[in-house]
């Protein structure tokens, strides 16, 4: 499967890896990394995007907005100041699909002005407006499942059937998308690891998440350094590569076709791994 990011083409045939660029100054694991005495600095995000690119990342995926449990929001215009020269920058730079990271729809309309090839938004176009601009784009885009909002999501999430569940809501949205103008074969799902889910919740979703390709979109799973490490190995987020390269394994191996990752070089390793096994006869 091919998805048009715009001017280029991505090719779905193997795994591919996205980078994680943050541009914010709390996000769970690198929040701030770009930042001095306050202030967003775009070469420092530039050359992150660089050492990403030079490591293998098929995909870089910028966001201005935190959505770690807790997360307070930010108001639009600071999240288009965040991502707009970020994505700018790189597109100037270097051919690579550059993704925005977002659920505004003046922030998705921005990005694809300036180069953008995907939308990746947590609250899977839900937000009003979303879906006429994501569709007015002519981007692929990728809807999340999360249950709630970042600053309530982990309170006490609930559910009947985990995967019967996240199933249905990612139809429901698909079928919003696709009657907004958006086509089948443009859409991506992510599972949404870690938002408004338990520990219990993420090892069963795992386990059973080749049963979502049911659905025919092709799955992003974003397991990178999630806190799920920490609750079954007692590992800080600095200790999480190990725990995060054995998901990412897991994620491939039940069906995923992009892992959203913090570490691509160890990640693109694994992947070249699995495709010699593979291919072995």
């Amino acid at each position: 499967m091919n998805l048009q990011c715009g001017k280029q083409q991505l090719d779905l045939s193997s795994p591919k890896v996205m980078g994680i660029l943050n541009a914010t100054p709390d996000s769970f694991s690198d929040g701030g990394q770009h930042f001095e005495s306050g202030q967003f600095v775009l070469d420092s995000a530039l050359k992150k995007a660089e050492a990403m690119i030079e490591a293998g990342a098929d995909i870089i995926d910028v966001g201005g907005e935190s959505t770690r449990p807790g997360a307070l929001p930010v108001t639009l215009q600071q999240e288009l100041d965040r991502v707009v020269p970020v994505v700018e920058a790189i597109k100037a730079n270097f051919d690579v699909v550059v993704s925005v990271d977002t659920s505004s729809p003046e922030v998705m309309m921005a990005g694809a002005d300036v180069g953008a090839g995907l939308i990746n938004d947590v609250r899977a176009l839900q937000k009003d407006g979303a879906l006429a601009a994501a569709a007015q784009t002519g981007l692929p885009v990728c809807l999340m499942h999360m249950l709630g909002q970042p600053g309530t999501m982990q309170q006490n999430p609930q559910y009947e059937n985990i995967v019967v569940d996240i199933k249905g809501f990612l139809q429901r949205r698909i079928e919003a998308a696709v009657s907004a103008g958006i086509e089948r074969d443009q859409i991506i799902i992510d599972p949404g690891y870690g938002f408004g889910k338990l520990l219990r919740h993420n090892l069963q979703l795992l386990h059973h998440q080749r049963e979502l390709l049911a659905l025919g979109c092709p799955i992003l799973a974003g397991l990178s350094r999630k806190s799920m490490i920490d609750h079954l190995l007692g590992r800080s987020v600095d200790e999480r590569l190990p725990g995060s390269l054995a998901l990412a394994m897991l994620a491939v191996q039940q069906g995923a076709s992009i892992i959203r990752v913090h570490d691509v070089r160890e990640t693109q390793d694994v992947l070249s791994m699995m495709a010699a096994v593979d291919a072995a006869v």
